[in-house]
């Protein structure tokens, strides 16, 4: 039983993913925005291949550190 109570709770991965998600969806509207005004006439999977690496750079280095160091108490 003591055992037990020493053992750190397991992060809910549920809220991890609404943090994640309540993040990403700003940041992601806000660099549509923008890449959207900045290519006119540009075909999808051109302003794709400009977005995701953007995204996937504030993902790894600004929000999901952010959450797993800020955030871990709500987690």
């Amino acid at each position: 039983m003591a055992e037990a109570a020493s053992k750190p709770r397991m992060p809910s991965r549920l809220r991890f993913a609404l943090l994640v998600g309540a993040a990403v969806y700003p940041l992601i509207t806000l660099i549509l925005e923008v890449v959207l005004t900045l290519t006119p006439g540009w075909p999808l999977p051109a302003r794709t291949a400009l977005v995701v690496p953007i995204m996937v750079t504030c993902m790894v280095w600004g929000i999901i550190p952010f959450i797993q160091t800020r955030l871990r108490h709500w987690l």
